[in-house]
Parts: C-alpha cells; structure tokens; sequence
C-alpha cells in the first residue's frame, strides 16, 4: 500500500509540473500577441493621420495630395507599447512599428503599415 501512495504523490507532482508549464507558455503567448496588437492598434492610428495629412490642402497645413513633409509626432515615436520610424515617398508611407515585448530571444514584436492615398497594407515581421 505505501508504493501504492507515493506513486500517486509523484504522479500528482509530474501533473501539477506540467500544468504550470503550460501555463506559463500560454501567459506568454498571450502577452506577445496583446503587445502586437497594440503596436498594429498604434501603426493603424498613425496611417490614419498620414492620410489626413495627404487629403488636407498646404493652405491648412497639409500635404496637398502628397505625403512628402508628414513626420510622425514626437509623442508617438516613443510610446509604452513600442517605438515607431516612418519612411516618406510622395505617395506612401512605411511605417514600422517595433514594441518592447521580446518574442524569442532577442527579436521583438514587428509591424510594418504601408500607407498609400485610400488604403494601407499591414505585415507582421515578427
């Protein structure tokens, strides 16, 4: 009766080991994909304010059917989900969103928005 016994504490411990690793793997999946969806969320506004600037006539401070002079601002280049970089054509916009959740190792969470006139493109890099 006594092997009986502390087969099943070793089996409930094995259990228990395994539970909380799975777990953990499921925490951290869940925080990768939130922080990703925050970056996208954030990439998403800013081409969203590409686009105005496009539309707006130079008169009020726009582009005049253009996106060259449209700068990211300077509160959203740094922000608590991410930093964000942005490459300006006459008719796109890149932006590229990298968030300070590590995926594996040293890569971090990656998005790239490209923005053109009526729509824009998203890819996840990472």
């Amino acid at each position: 009766m006594g092997q009986q016994q502390l087969l099943l504490i070793v089996l409930g411990i094995v259990v228990v080991g395994l539970a909380i690793l799975v777990g953990i793997n499921i925490f951290t999946a869940h925080a990768v994909e939130a922080k990703r969806d925050l970056v996208l969320h954030e990439c998403v506004e800013l081409s969203s304010m590409a686009q105005q600037y496009y539309r707006k006539p130079a008169e009020m401070g726009g582009g005049n059917r253009t996106f060259t002079g449209w700068e990211i601002p300077p509160k959203m280049i740094n922000t608590a989900n991410g930093n964000f970089t942005a490459v300006v054509n006459s008719s796109s916009v890149e932006i590229t969103g990298t968030g300070n959740e590590v995926v594996t190792g040293s890569d971090s969470v990656k998005v790239k928005v490209t923005v053109y006139p009526d729509n824009y493109t998203t890819i996840i890099l990472n």
